[in-house]
């Protein structure tokens, strides 16, 4: 082996080690978007190791919240244009949450006239929470049932030994939480989430729901 590639051999080794020791996630596309290396950190986002990565499509991995963005570069990369691109894109964490960001795209080849490989890093921006379970009190849940078995306002007052103005107020409250326009969606939504039991009558609680402060 001759001084020079002997030479590049050492740079390529100590680039990779930087690779492998930086903090951001990493990795190296083909122009297709397909994984070609990655650092340990890209492979931790993914919940996996940089081996795991390799040969995985990146859009895939990470999904663009803007279909446009991504044929615009698809476009510009056609052309051999070597301008930085950027894309939103949106991911499952390995703990299960969301999470939101950005993927920077730019063209690196030896040589111009050459087709560019991508070098993306990850920006994490930020994490969604995963909505809250559907809550009911105890009472709430009873109120419900009488209504999904057709009572009125009274006969729920009665069942329940509340006024109709306390059975109105549980209603409301329920409307508020649930986003429910009336007392038929408001049933429905009960069932939907689990807190009436379905194919069960007369309607009951089910017993998957937790109770609300």
């Amino acid at each position: 082996m001759d001084a020079g590639r002997s030479e590049a051999v050492v740079w390529r080794n100590r680039a990779l080690l930087v690779f492998d020791r930086v903090s951001v996630p990493v990795a190296v596309c083909d122009v297709y978007g397909q994984v070609v290396l990655a650092n340990p950190a890209m492979a931790t986002e993914c919940g996996t190791t940089p081996g795991g990565l390799r040969g995985r499509q990146v859009l895939e991995l990470f999904r663009p919240q803007e279909a446009t963005q991504v044929e615009r570069i698809a476009e510009a990369l056609r052309l051999r244009h070597r301008s930085r691109y950027q894309v939103s894109v949106c991911w499952r964490a390995p703990g299960g949450a969301e999470r939101y960001g950005e993927l920077t795209a730019d063209p690196v080849s030896d040589r111009v006239e050459e087709t560019p490989a991508l070098l993306v890093m990850l920006r994490v921006l930020g994490e969604r929470r995963a909505p809250e379970p559907e809550r009911a009190t105890a009472v709430e849940r009873q109120v419900l049932a009488l209504l999904a078995g057709g009572a009125t306002t009274a006969r729920v007052a009665r069942e329940l030994g509340l006024s109709r103005d306390g059975v109105t107020y549980h209603l409301r409250r329920l409307s508020a939480r649930w986003g429910a326009a009336n007392r038929t969606e408001l049933v429905a939504r009960a069932y939907a989430v689990g807190v009436l039991a379905p194919g069960v009558w007369p309607p009951a609680a089910g017993t998957a729901e937790s109770e609300a402060p």
